[in-house]
């Protein structure tokens, strides 16, 4: 291996990426591992609770690592269970609740070397009022 490749080498540990909330919750942005892909790492242990109705100008890849989740991306609603690997495009508002029963984690990969979402009202919770 060259040099340069072995400069390249970054080792995170938990303590640099968790929220404090969980030890499966937190996110570790590209920037400090020298690249052009921030990962969120998230669980829940409450059905029916998830992410708001947001939004993000790159793509992400979402990897359900435990539990069952309806995600909505879009006007698409899927049900997904542990293993399963979805994307929710660039520019396309989207959400998650977990569906029970349990845990959910999930890890989330943001196509991005920072994380940057934009916070949305939910038009499904306005149809409602």
């Amino acid at each position: 291996m060259t040099v340069d490749l072995m400069a390249r080498i970054r080792h995170a540990t938990r303590d640099d990426w968790t929220s404090g909330k969980d030890k499966w919750h937190g996110h570790i942005d590209g920037l400090s591992l020298g690249t052009d892909v921030t990962v969120l790492f998230y669980a829940n242990d409450t059905p029916g609770q998830g992410p708001k109705w947001h939004v993000h100008p790159y793509d992400e890849i979402f990897i359900l690592r435990t539990g069952r989740a309806l995600y909505t991306i879009g006007d698409r609603k899927i049900e997904a269970g542990e293993g399963d690997v979805l994307l929710g495009p660039r520019d396309v508002p989207h959400k998650f609740v977990n569906l029970g029963p349990g845990r959910l984690e999930t890890i989330d990969i943001h196509l991005n070397p920072t994380w940057i979402q934009t916070n949305l009202d939910d038009p499904e919770l306005t149809a409602q009022n």
